[in-house]
């Protein structure tokens, strides 16, 4: 044995194959390696039949903790099928987010070159941002920001807009992007057109836009209604260039003097027998004879107001495309988005509740009448699901009984 080793030493040669005269002793250990033990399959077979029979045994002793389990299973089987989103379109769509320019007046080439690509570069470094897309249109600038699959959306929009405060610096004057809603392709989920005999488009756009959409918009999940159709009234000042030159008044001076004049103003207060009054100064314009009555130009204490060279009117704004319903003439119509990953058929009952309960505080002979109800499609699918399921339980059932002549095994293929 080795000094102090303790363990069985044995004699080695050299490298040229003879032993040495005093011999060269190394530790061995001569402890083979265990093998794993080979079962058999009658083995395995007992050994599982045995861990049954003790599942079985424990469960027959303890009755009170499997009622338990087995309630509380029953329980989040419930809870899970009454909190299951239903729809019957799947949302395939990657998480994005998209950034929104108006530019108004201006070229494709134009926004590309001063809007979209001082965006699309500072959207580049955006954590987890695998795609990065910007489009140019005629006054109008979109970025589309496509994520990684499983980003949080909301996590993914509140980084788009830290990195959007810092490309907002790059971006001309006057221009402010934003983002769009929290709301997928599929998203549109309800659609409704406001319908009277006695009232304008222009009178149903306004109604749409400054009543309808704000009560809609509370409504559970709702992302966004977008108004479509109608015409959206604006103060419109046309002015003529032969007045204006024969006044010497410049085109500018004009804008400047409308925009000065649209506001409010707050001083002090003065104190007078113990009471304060607040000195207030009105100038907000609801009209167009305030519009006219505006000072251009004081030349020798003669004013040049704006009706002296410009037509003041309350006309449409411009529109890029109409809506019409059944072909039979134009409409003004509402579209309810969905936010992202909500359930449909309750965000479109929701919308429902809330058209009920705003109808009575409409005006006379305005109605809502519903052009697409995705609720519908929803309905006819579950019950489609519902049919096939039964179906398919009873054939399996069926299946059962007739190869297996047992009555409780054809009961579990039903009840499971």
């Amino acid at each position: 044995r080795a000094a102090g080793a303790g363990l069985p030493c044995r004699a080695s040669r050299g490298r040229s194959g003879r032993s040495s005269r005093r011999g060269t002793w190394t530790e061995t250990d001569t402890r083979r390696p265990r093998r794993p033990p080979n079962f058999t399959k009658r083995q395995v077979r007992h050994g599982a039949i045995t861990m049954l029979n003790a599942l079985i045994g424990w469960s027959a002793r303890n009755k009170f903790l499997v009622v338990i389990m087995t309630v509380f299973i029953v329980l989040a089987g419930i809870y899970a099928v009454l909190k299951t989103p239903l729809d019957a379109l799947p949302d395939l769509s990657d998480v994005q987010v998209i950034i929104y320019t108006e530019v108004p007046g201006q070229a494709p080439q134009v926004v590309e070159d001063q809007v979209t690509y001082p965006l699309t570069t500072a959207m580049l470094s955006v954590p987890k941002s695998k795609v990065v897309r910007g489009f140019s249109f005629f006054g109008a600038s979109f970025v589309y920001v496509i994520f990684e699959d499983g980003t949080d959306i909301y996590w993914a929009r509140s980084r788009v807009l830290e990195y959007l405060n810092f490309a907002a610096g790059r971006l001309p004057k006057g221009v402010t992007p934003q983002l769009g809603p929290d709301a997928t392709g599929v998203g549109w989920v309800y659609q409704y057109v406001v319908l009277a005999r006695d009232k304008s488009l222009a009178e149903l756009r306004t109604i749409q836009d400054w009543f309808v959409r704000y009560q809609l918009t509370k409504a559970p999940g709702v992302a966004e209604v977008a108004s479509i159709g109608g015409f959206v009234q604006q103060y419109q000042v046309v002015v003529d260039p032969v007045k204006l030159r024969a006044y010497g008044v410049p085109l500018m001076k004009v804008v400047q003097a409308i925009r000065d004049s649209n506001r409010d103003v707050g001083g002090r207060v003065v104190e007078m027998a113990e009471t304060e009054y607040m000195v207030r100064g009105r100038g907000y314009l609801r009209g167009t004879a305030d519009i006219e009555g505006l000072v251009v130009k004081s030349e020798r204490g003669t004013p040049v107001l704006v009706r002296d060279v410009a037509r003041v009117e309350l006309g449409p704004d411009e529109r890029r495309g109409i809506t019409e319903l059944n072909g039979e003439g134009e409409v003004v119509s509402g579209i309810a988005m969905a936010r992202y990953g909500q359930n449909a058929l309750d965000v479109i009952r929701g919308v429902k509740e809330k058209l009920a309960e705003i109808a009575p505080g409409l005006p006379a002979g305005v109605t809502i009448e519903t052009v697409y109800d995705r609720s519908e499609l929803i309905e006819r699918a579950i019950a489609t699901l519902k049919t096939t399921l039964i179906e398919e339980s009873i054939i399996v059932a069926l299946v059962c009984l007739v190869f297996l002549l047992h009555v409780r095994s054809a009961l579990v293929a039903i009840i499971m």
